[in-house]
């Protein structure tokens, strides 16, 4: 799985320092006077990252003067930059109270809910902060976001296409663009939206790394491998992007660049489970089982509710022969995704190799009951029924295949041994006909019918 990365809120910068009230009565002269210079100082704290002395003299700030909405306003940044949503809310709502028609207060206060998790309360802020400032351009922005967590990407696209109208040089709006119309399946307008960002911000590492992730759905491996060189060469130690540049290179076939990158992706994260899994995925394709089963145990170990790390690790046993470690692993795989059909249809497969055909048959039931169109699974359960001598099953199940695959030579000619076993001479001929028709090197279906011919059937 590739990794993508969104694109945080932006806030409003505080207020000038000039203004000493709001919609309440006038302070006293010398209290007005003395709030702003604890508002001044407070401005000064807070550019200087001391959040807790802003706090403090923003606060005394509105004890001089209760109606100083714009020491309201900073001291709700500051609880902001803190993370105390809640008191930066309640000072957002107190500067609301003064004046209701202050946008940025609706803005910062959308903000808060946003970081809270209230999508709604956002969104509701945020349009009072267009209604009251029509060319907000930041605030279209971070309803788009808000949006676009909802699912509503369509709301979301026409908040970031305002924003973009009324500044056209905002590469986040760009990248956010990007994001939904990926999400949405539009991959070259994602494309187009990601190289905007990049173009107005050369140094914007996320958009390299999705616009990279863009070009490998598309299947263009050589772009999405510059676009990720780029990100390395702007941020060196990410992670993530090694991870997706390994990824690529393997889908090129170039499993030792492969193998290098995820191998950086875990020595920059030694718990990236998902890079041992890939990197297993490597080695394996190499036919270093040794090492790919290494891999795979690492990452069950970083997240034992992987259930494509232990298919992949019961495959690299069940391709060392050991069927008994292959097994518990599928074992797991159904446990974790009961849905997972591989896992049941490789089980079904170890299951068969150490003989036991029941077992085997149960498992490629369950494997065709999730994907009917398996026609693999129904050949193996007709071959594991035939080998039962469940002849009327094979048959059927042959003839499932037949449906699925009507020029699968080997399912007619496996159809013809079932039916021959049955006494059914002439299905058996009419069978194997079939099959050298389709294949005429086929020297099974040669020979028994030839096998007929010679008994005058």
């Amino acid at each position: 799985m590739k990794r993508f990365f969104g694109m945080g809120i932006t806030r409003a910068v505080p207020a000038p320092d000039g203004d000493t009230g709001g919609g309440a009565a006038p302070p006293n002269p010398s209290n007005a006077e003395a709030a702003l210079e604890y508002f001044t100082r407070g401005k000064a704290a807070f550019n200087n990252k001391d959040i807790d002395r802003a706090i403090a003299d923003f606060g005394e700030a509105v004890r001089l003067n209760p109606g100083y909405a714009m020491a309201y306003l900073n001291r709700g940044l500051a609880y902001t930059d803190k993370g105390d949503r809640d008191r930066a809310i309640a000072d957002f709502d107190e500067l609301i109270r003064l004046d209701p028609d202050h946008a940025v207060a609706y803005f910062n206060r959308g903000l808060a809910y946003y970081n809270k998790g209230d999508r709604d309360r956002a969104i509701a802020d945020y349009s009072e902060a267009v209604r009251l400032i029509p060319d907000y351009a930041e605030a279209y922005r971070n309803r788009g976001l808000a949006y676009t967590d909802k699912g509503d990407r369509d709301r979301a696209i026409a908040d970031f296409d305002e924003a973009i109208r009324l500044n056209p040089n905002d590469a986040k709006a760009y990248f956010n663009r990007g994001l939904v119309c990926y999400k949405k399946g539009d991959i070259d307008r994602a494309i187009a939206d990601y190289g905007e960002a990049v173009r107005l911000n050369p140094s914007y590492a996320v958009a390299y790394n999705n616009r990279g992730n863009a070009y490998y759905k598309k299947g263009d491996l050589d772009r999405a491998i510059a676009d990720f060189d780029e990100l390395i060469r702007l941020n060196p130690h990410y992670a993530a992007v090694y991870f997706n540049r390994g990824l690529a290179y393997y889908n090129k076939g170039d499993i030792d660049r492969a193998i290098a990158d995820y191998s950086e992706a875990v020595r920059l994260d030694p718990h990236y489970a998902e890079a041992y899994n890939n990197r297993g995925n490597a080695y394996a394709g190499k036919g270093d089982i040794d090492r790919a089963i290494a891999d795979y145990g690492e990452a069950v170990r970083l997240n034992p509710n992987d259930a494509v790390a232990y298919f992949n690790r019961g495959n690299a046993y069940a391709g060392k022969g050991d069927l008994d470690r292959a097994i518990p692993d599928f074992g797991e795989a159904v446990r974790l995704n009961p849905g997972f059909a591989a896992a049941y249809f490789n089980r079904g497969n170890a299951y068969a190799g150490k003989g036991d055909l029941d077992r085997a048959i149960a498992d490629y039931g369950e494997a065709v009951r999730l994907d009917p169109n398996d026609a693999v699974a129904y050949f193996n359960r007709g071959l594991a029924c035939y080998m039962k001598g469940d002849i009327d099953r094979a048959i059927a199940d042959y003839g499932e295949l037949i449906r699925l695959n009507p020029n699968d030579a080997k399912a007619y000619f496996n159809r013809g041994l079932a039916c021959y076993n049955k006494g059914d001479l002439a299905r058996a001929r009419a069978d194997w006909e079939k099959a050298l028709r389709i294949d005429p090197n086929h020297t099974g279906a040669r020979n028994n019918l030839e096998v007929l011919r010679s008994k005058g059937a």
